[in-house]
């Protein structure tokens, strides 16, 4: 589905609500709604969603370990592994 093509007044979205919940449900795609010929809001299906929240949670730890990669506040890997093994010896 292209953003074209799946670009529906909010009127259409009132009037089809069951249709377009099940078609998300199904291919997974999402809506982009207007109001007053202006994009006013995406919807999209909770799988659809998660998957977004999913993505966004992965790219901030990136994100983080890139600023922490920058401000050399590492721990190595080996000495981590050491670290565990010390302490389920106890």
């Amino acid at each position: 589905m292209s953003l074209l093509t799946n670009t529906k007044p909010i009127s259409y979205l009132k009037s089809h609500a069951s249709s377009i919940a099940n078609e998300l449900r199904e291919e997974g795609e999402h809506y982009v709604i207007t109001q007053n010929g202006e994009p006013a809001m995406v919807v999209q299906s909770v799988h659809e969603y998660e998957q977004t929240q999913d993505m966004l949670a992965m790219l901030k730890m990136i994100a983080q370990s890139e600023q922490d990669i920058v401000k050399d506040a590492t721990v190595n890997a080996e000495d981590v592994i050491n670290d565990i093994k010390k302490r389920l010896a106890k």
